[in-house]
């Protein structure tokens, strides 16, 4: 194996899709995105058709970054592409979707202040695909999986659209927003102090200099980006569900984040998610938003509206929120295996 490229027993298409969805976005951003589609091997030689898994990405991630490598680790494209070379599961195609923002995120939610990006990821990039590449174009045949934000993103799309999305896998998903999000709201508000107190004034100076060069730029951009995605006002104008001056909580506005937790979610779409027939659920027991309690509490929600055990994986294991790539491709087999291929 090379350490600079793997050459791959499948095949990585560098697509663009120009969507009518993004278009005119609030934030000025492209509305011609690159959507990488993985085709396994012996794709290019049949003419089966192939069930599909739609994998999204944690906050501040692009499309290009699944082909970061890091240090003595292969990247996703090419572990995944090992779970099929090797006969560990029938062959998928893996559709890598691109949902960034100038804040660096969307979370995949239709809103005001960033667009509409569940619009765009179901209504337009799903039927690309499915026009495209010899899928299955069927909801038992097609699963999401993401991790951190796109791990909430995996939760939640088979909710909403239980008629497009059968099956999902979520590592270190966003969830149980008052242990995940709350000490977050308090940590801004300390920052906030160097900026008078107003988020804007902290994005204006971070859109001068090199990003990320203050220790304050992670947090802030997540909390901004969050508020544009759950809190907008409906011209766009982003509204911070805590005081910036106090971090008192703004009862009206964290009604709104609530509302999109997934745990709170779960009896509003219990119809849609005991239809699942496939769900992948794990995290790092020390990690640091404590999304591990989320797993657990979406676990046992999906029990008790009747989902089986046996649709549901789950597995808690030792490590923080990054650096828990590996455990990509074991849902990726797992998923395969659950996916209909009539």
């Amino acid at each position: 194996m090379s350490i600079w490229n793997t050459e791959l027993a499948g095949v990585l298409h560098h697509d663009t899709i120009e969507s009518q969805a993004l278009r005119g976005n609030p934030l000025g951003d492209p509305h011609v995105r690159p959507l990488w589609v993985y085709t396994p091997p012996g794709y290019e030689r049949g003419d089966r058709r192939h069930p599909a898994i739609y994998v999204i990405q944690g906050y501040s991630g692009q499309v290009t970054m699944w082909s970061n490598r890091t240090p003595f680790r292969q990247t996703f494209i090419e572990t995944a592409d090992q779970v099929f070379a090797r006969d560990e599961a029938l062959g998928c195609v893996l559709v890598y979707v691109d949902a960034w923002t100038a804040y660096g995120g969307s979370q995949f939610v239709d809103s005001p202040g960033t667009g509409n990006y569940h619009t765009y990821l179901c209504d337009e990039v799903v039927p690309y695909v499915d026009a495209n590449y010899r899928t299955i174009p069927d909801r038992e045949s097609r699963a999401i999986s993401g991790k951190s934000s796109g791990g909430f993103g995996a939760m939640i799309t088979p909710m909403l659209r239980p008629d497009l999305f059968g099956a999902l896998a979520t590592h270190a998903g966003d969830a149980l927003y008052e242990y995940c999000y709350l000490n977050e709201f308090a940590k801004s508000a300390r920052a906030l102090r160097d900026y008078d107190h107003d988020i804007q004034a902290w994005w204006k100076d971070f859109q001068s200099r090199v990003a990320f060069t203050k220790e304050e730029d992670m947090l802030l951009t997540l909390i901004l980006g969050c508020t544009a995605a759950f809190s907008a006002d409906p011209d766009g104008t982003p509204r911070l569900p805590f005081d910036p001056r106090t971090g008192q909580i703004r009862p009206e506005l964290w009604e709104r984040w609530l509302a999109w937790d997934p745990i709170r979610m779960i009896d509003r779409y219990a119809d849609a998610l005991r239809n699942l027939r496939a769900v992948w659920i794990d995290a790092g027991t020390r990690d640091e938003w404590f999304l591990d309690l989320g797993a657990e509490a979406f676990r046992d929600g999906l029990r008790r509206v009747g989902v089986p055990d046996e649709r549901i994986a789950f597995e808690l294991f030792p490590a923080k929120h990054g650096g828990i790539d590996y455990r990509y491709p074991l849902a990726v087999e797992w998923l395969a295996g659950r996916l209909n291929r009539d």
